[in-house]
C-alpha cells in the first residue's frame, strides 16, 4: 500500500524514538592503484561535455535508472561533482533506454539532445530539452528526430552559422550502418528539410558515438566501432575528416586513434571540449580490464595533440585521482544526488532527514526485489554497511541489484536476519537468522569482485557477527548487457523502513 510521508512521521514516532545510531569507525583508505584512474568514475557511459565560461559540465547514459541522466560539474576536468540529472520526471513521450544525451550551449540557453524508446512504439527516438541554468533542471521539448526503426546517438555541429543534428541510423536494419544528418531551425527545436550522409560503414560493422570537431581547416568526424557493450565488447575510437561538414570524409589510415590502453578496453563514444589555453580533451568511457562489466563503463579523458604536418589527432590518457568511498548520514532534507532506482519497477517513497531514511514504495506486481535504492560503484571489490532502525514484517537491508529478476541481499524482517537472492524470477530465502537485542540492527555485505561474499549483523557496529552460508550458492551473477549491478539499500513489504545511514568502503 503507498504511504505518505505524513504518516511515515507517525508510524515512526515512538518505534524509532530510539537515539541515532552509532557509525562503524572509519577505516584505512585503500592506496593508490598502480593504473590511470577515469576522472568520473561508476557506470557513466556516452558522456557529453561543453564548456561555459570557467565551468564544465557532463552528463551520461542512465539507461533504466532514474534519474535519468546524471549531471557533473567541474572546474578543470579532473575534479567533477555530481549536481543533479538532467531530468528528474521522466519526459511524457518516452519509456525506456535513456541512452546517449549531448549537450549544446548556444545564445544563452543549455540544450541536450537525448535518445529514449518512444511510449506508443517503442522506437528510439532523440529528444531536445533546454535550460537557462543546468542545475535548475531541463524543460523537455519533445522529440526532435525520428527516423525509421531508430535514430539514436545525437551530436549537434556547425557550419557557415548553420547548426546540424547527426545521428546514427539503421543499427536495427539488414543493410550498412549510416550517420546521417539533418539542419536544424533557429531555434534548435525541429529538423529542416530531408536527411543527408555524413558517413557509411560496412554491413554488420558497427558504427555509431559520432563527434565533429573543426580544426586546421578540416572537419574531424569522430565516431565508435565495434561493440560496445559488455564481455564481448570491441569499441575504439576511429576518424575521418573532409573539407565540408556535409563531407565527403576520408579515413585515417591509422585508424584506430583510441584502443584499449593500460587497464582499460572498449574505448568510445565521447565528444571534444577545449579549455581556455586552447587544449582540445576528449571525455569518454571504457572498461576497467580487471572489473570488467561490474563497474560498468566509466568516465576517461585523454589530451589531444594535432600532428603539425598532417594535421591528425594523437591521444594521451589524463589520470584522475582515486575513490575512497561512499557516505551519507541522511542528515539533509532531500535525497542525495548519488541515489537512483530502476524506474520501470518501482518508484520509491523516501524522506530523508536528520540522521533517518525512512524507504518505501510500490513495487509492480513482476518485482520480486521490492524498492531499492542503489548508487553507482567505482570498484568491484567493497564492503557497505547500514544501521536499520525498526523492526516490522517487511524486509529491510542491503543488496545488490542487477534488476528486479536479479537480485542479492540481507535484510531485518520482524526479529531475524534474512539473506535472500532473486535469480532467474525466482526469489529464494538462502539463511535466516534469529536476532535479539537492541532495536538497532547493523547489515554488512562484503563483494569481491563484483560478486557478493560475505553477510553480517551485530547489534553494535564494532563486534559482527557472520551468517554462515557453507553449502548455500551464492555465485554472483552477471550485470544487464549495458549497465553494472549496484550496491544499495531495499525494503520490500507493506511497512516502511527506518535507515540510520549508508557507507560503502573500497577494498
Amino acid at each position: 500500500m503507498r504511504i505518505t510521508c505524513f504518516l511515515f512521521v507517525v508510524f515512526f514516532a515512538v518505534a524509532c524514538a530510539a537515539a541515532r545510531p552509532v557509525q562503524p569507525p572509519e577505516r584505512p583508505l585503500p592506496a593508490s592503484k598502480d593504473t590511470i584512474d577515469p576522472v568520473i568514475p561508476g557506470d557513466f557511459a556516452d558522456p557529453s561535455v561543453i564548456r561555459v565560461g570557467n565551468t564544465y559540465y557532463a552528463t551520461g547514459t542512465s539507461s533504466e535508472w532514474a534519474p535519468h541522466y546524471p549531471l557533473f560539474i567541474s572546474g578543470d576536468l579532473i575534479h567533477w561533482k555530481q549536481s543533479g540529472y538532467i531530468f528528474n520526471k521522466t519526459p511524457d513521450w518516452a519509456s525506456s533506454s535513456f541512452w546517449a544525451p549531448e549537450l549544446l550551449y548556444r545564445n544563452g540557453i543549455y540544450y541536450v539532445y537525448y535518445t529514449a524508446r518512444k511510449k506508443s512504439d517503442g522506437i528510439s527516438c532523440i529528444g531536445v530539452a533546454t535550460s537557462e541554468d543546468p542545475e535548475k533542471g531541463f524543460t523537455d521539448r519533445g522529440i526532435v528526430v525520428e527516423f525509421g526503426k531508430e535514430a539514436i546517438d545525437a551530436f549537434v555541429a556547425e557550419e557557415n552559422g548553420q547548426w546540424y543534428i547527426t545521428f546514427k541510423a539503421y543499427g536495427l536494419d539488414d543493410r550498412p550502418i549510416e550517420l546521417l544528418g539533418y539542419q536544424l531551425s533557429d531555434d534548435g527545436l525541429k529538423t529542416v528539410g530531408a536527411p543527408f550522409m555524413l558517413l557509411r560503414g560496412e554491413k554488420k560493422k558497427g558504427m555509431e558515438g559520432q563527434c565533429i570537431v573543426r580544426r586546421n581547416n578540416y572537419y574531424y568526424l569522430f565516431y565508435s566501432a565495434g561493440d560496445c557493450c559488455g564481455l564481448r565488447c570491441s569499441y575504439h575510437v576511429n576518424v575521418a575528416r573532409s573539407k565540408t561538414l556535409k563531407g565527403p570524409y576520408t579515413p585515417f589510415e591509422g585508424n584506430p586513434v583510441l584502443d584499449a590502453f593500460d587497464d582499460w578496453k572498449c574505448t568510445g563514444h565521447g565528444t571534444i571540449v577545449t579549455d581556455k589555453k586552447g587544449t582540445d580533451y576528449f571525455l569518454f568511457h571504457a572498461y576497467n580490464k580487471i572489473t570488467d562489466v561490474h563497474t560498468g563503463r566509466q568516465g576517461m579523458l585523454a589530451r589531444l595533440r594535432w600532428d603539425e604536418q598532417t594535421g591528425w589527432p594523437s591521444f594521451y590518457p589524463v589520470p584522475g585521482e582515486p575513490v575512497r568511498g561512499f557516505s551519507d548520514d541522511f542528515s539533509g532534507t532531500s535525497l542525495n544526488a548519488a541515489w537512483q532506482w530502476d524506474f520501470r519497477h518501482t518508484q520509491p517513497v523516501s524522506r530523508p532527514g536528520k540522521g533517518w531514511l525512512y524507504l518505501s514504495g510500490t513495487p509492480g506486481p513482476e518485482n520480486r526485489t521490492g524498492t531499492a535504492l542503489t548508487i553507482r560503484p567505482f570498484y568491484a571489490d567493497y564492503e557497505m554497511t547500514t544501521a536499520v532502525l525498526n523492526r516490522n514484517p517487511a524486509l529491510k537491508g542491503l543488496t545488490v541489484y542487477a534488476d528486479a529478476d536479479q537480485a542479492i541481499g540481507i535484510g531485518v524482517k520482524n526479529d531475524s536476519v534474512e539473506v535472500w537472492c532473486v535469480k532467474d524470477k525466482v526469489r529464494s530465502v538462502l539463511r535466516t537468522v534469529k536476532i535479539n537485542g537492541a532495536l538497532t540492527c547493523y547489515l554488512k555485505m562484503t563483494v569481491m569482485e563484483g560478486k557478493p561474499s560475505g553477510f553480517y549483523w551485530s547489534n553494535d557496529p564494532h563486534n559482527w557477527k557472520a551468517v554462515d552460508m557453507d553449502g548455500t550458492g551464492i555465485s554472483g551473477f552477471l550485470p544487464p548487457w549495458d549497465r553494472s549491478s549496484r550496491p544499495g539499500l531495499q525494503q520490500q513489504g507493506t511497512a516502511p523502513a527506518a535507515f540510520g545511514f549508508f557507507r560503502i568502503r573500497y577494498f
